[in-house]
């Protein structure tokens, strides 16, 4: 499938859909294609996104579309990373948010455990995800300046 055949297949699934979670996903597909139309790649670099629109089986008929086409929408944002190194919008901020929960969680177990532990864990909790959302955004922007985001 072609860039534009994908793009028109999207754009026909959101018209024939009520469902809002359905038509989410359909837009950020859409939204990714658009921003990948964008870029100035190789014909060879197209060429790779396109056969990998083949082998993600758009046109088959899911029981469960919206099940099939956000696992569909997750391996090509895998893909993108992999082998273009382009991420989608967010995508450090939400990883290193949730890296600074975890290690928030720990710092407020064993760290801040003299203090009242409810207090101690939500404390590192806290600080934990602004230290990891601060540093996603930073990545993010780079990321964004280095025209790696799409």
């Amino acid at each position: 499938m072609t860039l534009k055949n994908t793009l028109t297949f999207f754009e026909s699934l959101v018209a024939e859909t009520s469902r809002e979670s359905e038509i989410k996903v359909y837009q950020e597909f859409i939204q990714i294609i658009s921003n990948i139309e964008k870029k100035n790649l190789s014909e060879n670099e197209i060429q790779s996104i396109e056969t990998e629109f083949d082998n993600l089986n758009l046109k088959s008929s899911p029981e469960n579309r919206k099940k099939y086409f956000k696992k569909a929408l997750s391996d090509f944002k895998k893909y993108l990373k992999d082998t273009f190194s382009l991420t989608p919008k967010g995508y450090y901020t939400n990883l290193y948010g949730g890296l600074g929960l975890v290690f928030g969680l720990l710092f407020g177990v064993a760290i801040l455990s003299n203090l009242e532990r409810s207090l101690g864990i939500s404390l590192g909790l806290i600080g934990g995800m602004v230290v990891g959302s601060i540093m996603g955004r930073s990545k993010d922007a780079q990321a964004k300046t280095d025209g790696k985001m799409v």
